[in-house]
């Protein structure tokens, strides 16, 4: 009698292996498409303060390498989310991001950017991606179930989408510096979310959602407030 064995994912559902690797893959472009807007945010932000040639180097220059970065770090994306304070230090992380590039972006680009701000602007952009990504790296290891080229295919195929999203996005911003604001807002909320639900956090204070909001909001506006006080003792 042979004996029994058990059916891969394709068997199981019937589904040929060359069939199942296009839903694989189709899952992880859309779960970066969809989860890409805070990266492209961040990037717009870092390198507003930039010339425009600079800044069209500096976003694809920071995009890429914060995909590779990521590439790396999706293979043990299982355990980023059950490790104490590994989010608490990210959103932290984030909220000051938020704080310097917003003071920074205030500024109107200058032609005579030196070498150390633009390394500058790439290093925030590939450190809040990482930061800002583990939820996103966590998604894409599913879908990908286990596959290293489709981890690859996912992440890659999503350069694209965010170099084109941060060039309108700074763009968007040159014209209507009022989003300098949303910009910001929006990083102060994604920073405080991420401290309220580190592992550490739920599993000593266990914050109701009506305390994550509220934290939301008190990170929204410390951002706001913080980033023109700073804006503020530049120009003086």
């Amino acid at each position: 009698m042979a004996a029994s064995t058990t059916p891969s994912r394709a068997e199981k559902f019937d589904v040929l292996p060359a069939q199942q690797i296009l839903i694989d893959g189709s899952k992880i472009v859309l779960i970066d498409l969809l989860l890409a807007g805070d990266n492209a945010l961040v990037i717009a932000l870092a390198v507003r303060s930039l010339p425009p040639k600079e800044r069209r180097l500096g976003i694809i220059l920071g995009a890429v390498a914060a995909v590779v970065l990521r590439i790396l770090i999706t293979f043990v994306a299982v355990q980023l989310l059950t490790v104490e304070y590994i989010k608490l230090v990210g959103g932290a992380f984030v909220l000051w991001i938020a704080v310097k590039v917003f003071s920074d972006s205030e500024e109107h680009p200058k032609e005579g950017v030196t070498a150390g701000h633009f390394l500058q602007a790439m290093g925030y952009i590939v450190f809040a991606d990482i930061t800002m990504s583990v939820d996103n790296i966590l998604a894409v290891a599913g879908a990908s179930h286990g596959s290293i080229g489709l981890i690859i295919f996912g992440l890659c195929f999503s350069i694209p989408f965010v170099v084109a999203s941060s060039s309108l996005l700074a763009k968007l911003m040159d014209r209507f510096p009022a989003l300098l604001y949303v910009g910001a807002a929006i990083l102060g909320q994604v920073g405080a979310e991420m401290m309220l639900t580190d592992a550490f956090v739920t599993r000593t204070l266990t914050p109701s959602h009506t305390l994550v909001y509220a934290g939301e909001a008190v990170g929204v506006i410390g951002v706001l407030l913080v980033s023109w006080l700073v804006a503020r003792k530049k120009k003086a």
